[in-house]
């Protein structure tokens, strides 16, 4: 079976690719770039134009909730909605019950992907037990059954002799681990960031300091050990300052943003939607500006959703009572929020234009660990989108696991 793609505006980033070109695919493999390819006969014509045709996007950070919250998101929705966005692989976090601390949850995932998943999924695997931060989660079990990272994501583990320990752990089969970077002792009971905000809406407020003192924490840890530590949803000034100083000393640290903390700031949460309650929680204009700064000169190494789905019931009611979660920026936004907002300031160039806007660099399967017998045998996958077109999907909840 032949499908014929033509005229599409054609970008591979990793090949150094931007042009219009036709793009001839057999059997699901690509087997031509081109102009003017023939249509091979009883081959299907797709006419691209005025679209962009690329690799699909990986999104590495997202919680399907399968195993155990199914009614909030299922691996077969969960993947449904990440094609919709344009993602062709996933890596979901461990916090399903029962948590991903073992083999057997994540045989049950990959057994579960292979039959319903709309796309590629690599699970992660749980640091510490039940999440609980006490003691090791079986490492070099989850890691042969198909694990391509470690994360207590949507928990911070507060032990740094265990987390010591879990990253020489992980060491030999070079797997990183995920940092859900937040001093608990600073951010209990918060709803909100600490500042005018906070102050004037007399909700509890978590400084950011509290995301800074873990992130200063785990780069020393990763510096002492030679592990890798890839810390998530960066959302300060002072996370992305640490992060830059460190990989100008060779540290091994990676990190990721998401598109909310790249649009949103505090003051939107004057308006009391529950819907602007996160974790971590919108910043300031200050700390936005420094995530962009960071995503364009490369110290923050990707987008990441953060994709949580919450049911509508958690979202409703008290702001502090509902669910940590943004209803409305979902992984399809995420792709043309990031092309598109603030003119070139979070491009790489100096296009003022969505159409010729250059999208930041994808980060590589290859920075996550995956064992040769669970490696995905199709190829990879590729995405046709419009332009300019914004669409959101999935439920409630970018933003909290």
């Amino acid at each position: 079976m032949s499908l014929l793609l033509r005229s599409g505006r054609v970008i591979d980033p990793a090949n150094n690719l931007d042009a219009v070109q036709d793009v001839l695919i057999t059997d699901g493999r690509i087997e031509r770039l081109g102009r003017n390819l023939r249509a091979p006969a009883g081959g299907e014509v797709v006419d691209a134009s005025g679209k962009i045709v690329c690799p699909g996007f990986i999104d590495m950070h997202v919680h399907l909730r399968e195993p155990g919250y199914e009614y909030k998101e299922t691996v077969a929705t969960g993947t449904r909605a990440a094609a919709a966005g344009g993602f062709t692989a996933v890596c979901c976090m461990a916090n399903t019950n029962p948590v991903n601390d073992n083999g057997a949850v994540t045989d049950y995932i990959l057994a579960k992907a292979k039959v319903e998943g709309a796309v590629r999924v690599y699970p992660i695997g749980a640091v510490t037990r039940g999440l609980r931060g006490e003691e090791l989660a079986e490492l070099a079990e989850l890691a042969e059954s198909g694990c391509v990272a470690f994360s207590d994501d949507g928990k911070c583990v507060m032990n740094a002799g265990l987390y010591r320990r879990a990253m020489e752990y992980t060491l030999p089969f070079g797997a990183p681990l995920i940092s859900h970077a937040e001093d608990t002792t600073l951010s209990r009971g918060a709803s909100m960031n600490e500042g005018v905000v906070s102050t004037e809406t007399g909700l509890p407020g978590q400084p950011a300091a509290a995301e800074d003192v873990m992130v200063a924490r785990d780069i020393v840890l990763a510096e002492l050990t030679g592990a890798h530590v890839h810390i998530a949803h960066v959302s300060t000034a002072g996370a992305v300052r640490l992060v830059r100083d460190a990989k100008a000393r060779g540290v091994r640290v990676t990190a990721e943003v998401t598109p909310h903390h790249l649009v949103l700031t505090e003051d939107a949460v004057r308006g009391w939607d529950p819907n602007t309650k996160m974790a971590p929680p919108l910043r300031t204009k200050r700390d936005v500006e420094a995530l962009i700064e960071a995503l364009v000169d490369g110290t923050i190494d990707c987008i990441a959703t953060d994709h949580a789905p919450h049911a509508i019931s958690e979202k409703e009611g008290e702001f502090d009572q509902a669910a940590f979660g943004v209803g409305w920026c979902g992984r399809g936004s995420c792709r043309s929020r990031r092309w598109s907002r603030g003119g070139a300031a979070i491009r790489r160039g100096s296009s003022t234009s969505p159409e010729a806007a250059s999208p930041p660099a994808p980060l590589p399967t290859s920075r996550f660990w995956t064992p040769t017998q669970n490696r995905p045998s199709t190829p990879r996958g590729f995405v046709l989108e419009a332009g300019t077109r914004r669409s959101g999907v999935g439920r409630f909840g970018e933003g909290h696991g």
